[in-house]
């Protein structure tokens, strides 16, 4: 509201205070004039709905004062006008009560129905800004940012990795930014990865090995970039099974598979009595199904299934899709794997560099695609600012000291 009255107020004041009369345009300007968060919500439960009611109200009112026939039609067309007219209907529900009186309301999760985090307009100022959260803690207005940086193996030769990652560089050549995808704040960080792959290999700089974060990658990811020449070093999420998480009973790893001739075995020595190939959310699968004459009387039953039937259900992969996860899992376990995974931490500091350097936190710009551009922008500066200091020798500064942790070092030397 307050975005809209700010709107009209600027571009059309006369017929802002015609239509409303100066009572109205006073009560909204002691209720809208200040940003909300420069004052506290009321403590109390009751108050805080009703005066959500109250704005809903007053929203209303001037949406439909809008698209009155002797309105101008260019009012509109003004955005904030139509974001006002999106995010009331993804908000409120309005309905008629026993007397017939025309209710406003927020709408219930529960009850009602509510967009999708995707689909909720956060922003009275930017349509493709989203709410996000990561953790229990951390929560934003805006987007994410995803970059892909070069990097060298541990013995110097040509390395490469990934998105929070990075790609191949030459021995001694700086670590610089290869990639940088905008996404939605929404969008799982999975969702990323193939078309960043991708564009990595258009621009000829497709990495031999991929380093990224555990969010990243899935079954279907690592199996398709395997196929493009591309081993994606990165710690696979273990069985969601009911039996693995509580690390109790047989879980998919303590049963036998048999690929050719189409069965399993399981722990007990049973064999499966079905094999049956199907869709599950867009992908290939495969239901297990053992008899229940065989599992009922089974004395590890409670060890292995919950079932009310009795007998076990389990899903797998194809087998390209499931040979590579199981050993992408037993690999992550060695030591080994653990000291070569370390290589991707260094794609943290260039994260921090961009923050720091270039203020990449905050969105200088309203729209993914001019959001976009300034992320860009931002990686550029920070290729400049290390190729400069690697043609120039120089090595990169180290990070300042506090005025505290000098007078502390001084204070030591004095003493000594």
């Amino acid at each position: 509201m307050r975005a809209v009255l700010e709107a009209l107020a600027g571009a059309a004041p006369s017929w802002l205070a015609g239509r409303f009369g100066a009572e109205r345009v006073a009560e909204w300007e002691l209720r809208y004039a200040a940003r909300v968060d420069s004052w506290r919500l009321p403590s109390s439960k009751t108050r805080r709905d009703r005066l959500a009611e109250v704005y809903g109200q007053d929203a209303l009112v001037l949406l439909r004062a809008v698209r009155e026939p002797d309105a101008p039609a260019w009012l509109r067309e003004v955005e904030p006008v139509e974001l006002l007219r999106r995010i009331f209907v993804q908000t409120y529900h309005v309905t008629c009560n026993a007397r017939g009186r025309e209710v406003v309301r927020k709408r219930e999760a529960d009850s009602d129905g509510v967009p999708p985090g995707q689909l909720r307009l956060a922003s009275p100022y930017d349509a493709d800004a989203r709410w996000s959260a990561k953790g229990d803690e951390l929560f934003w207005c805006g987007y994410k940012v995803h970059l892909t940086e070069t990097c060298d193996n541990d013995n110097g030769t040509d390395g490469a990795g990934g998105t929070d990652g990075t790609a191949p560089a030459a021995a001694g050549a700086p670590h610089l930014i290869t990639d940088v995808a905008t996404t939605a704040s929404t969008a799982p960080d999975v969702t990323a990865t193939a078309a960043i792959q991708h564009r990595l290999a258009e621009r000829q700089v497709k990495p031999g090995e991929h380093y990224l974060d555990s969010g990243y990658p899935s079954a279907d990811l690592v199996t398709d970039a395997a196929r493009d020449g591309i081993t994606m070093i990165t710690p696979l999420l273990g069985d969601h099974s009911r039996q693995a998480r509580e690390a109790e009973g047989f879980d998919k790893a303590a049963f036998r598979i048999d690929w050719n001739t189409r069965q399993v075995t399981c722990p007990e020595g049973s064999t499966s009595t079905g094999w049956y190939p199907v869709q599950q959310h867009g992908r290939d699968a495969i239901v297990i199904a053992f008899a229940g004459g065989d599992c009922r009387p089974c004395p590890s039953r409670e060890r292995c299934t919950a079932a009310v039937r009795g007998n076990r259900m389990l899903t797998l992969r194809p087998r390209e899709v499931h040979e590579h996860v199981t050993a992408a899992r037993a690999e992550q376990k060695s030591d080994t794997w653990q000291a070569k995974y370390a290589l991707r931490a260094g794609v943290e500091g260039t994260i921090n560099q961009a923050l720091d350097v270039t203020g990449m936190r905050r969105a200088r710009y309203r729209g993914l695609p001019k959001v976009t551009l300034q992320h860009a922008f931002s990686a550029t500066a920070i290729n400049i600012i290390r190729l400069d200091a690697h043609w120039a020798s120089r090595q990169p500064h180290r990070t300042r000291r506090s005025w505290t942790s000098r007078l502390s070092r001084l204070v030591y030397q004095l003493a000594a």
